[in-house]
């Protein structure tokens, strides 16, 4: 998995800094997102399998036979750079917006 995550494995990730089963994963996304992202079943299993296969998450099984996932340490280094990423290219946004701004009111 490279190291840009997309928006919904972004989210998923996010979800995953407290432990938590893929329902909870599923009603965390959508608070954190203000009820703008839903993320269905199938898309978080098929994620949820590809963040384990890479090692970002790892899979702990309890005897009520819900999964719970966990964030890895480098599941977690690999969102701190994504997090960076995403601020330099919100700060990139902001500063060409508010250039555009200022040429239009001049």
């Amino acid at each position: 998995m490279e190291d840009t995550l997309t928006d919904s494995t972004y989210l998923i990730l996010l979800a995953l800094l407290e432990p938590q089963h893929g329902y909870a994963i599923m009603k965390e996304v959508n608070v954190v997102t203000n009820g703008q992202v839903d993320i269905g079943p199938a898309s978080m299993y098929t994620i949820l399998k590809k963040l384990q296969k890479s090692e970002l998450i790892t899979l702990e099984e309890s005897n009520e036979r819900k999964k719970t996932y966990l964030i890895t340490d480098k599941g977690l280094a690999i969102l701190e750079l994504d997090i960076e990423r995403r601020k330099l290219l919100y700060q990139a946004g902001n500063r060409l917006l508010a250039e555009k701004r200022r040429k239009k009111g001049s």
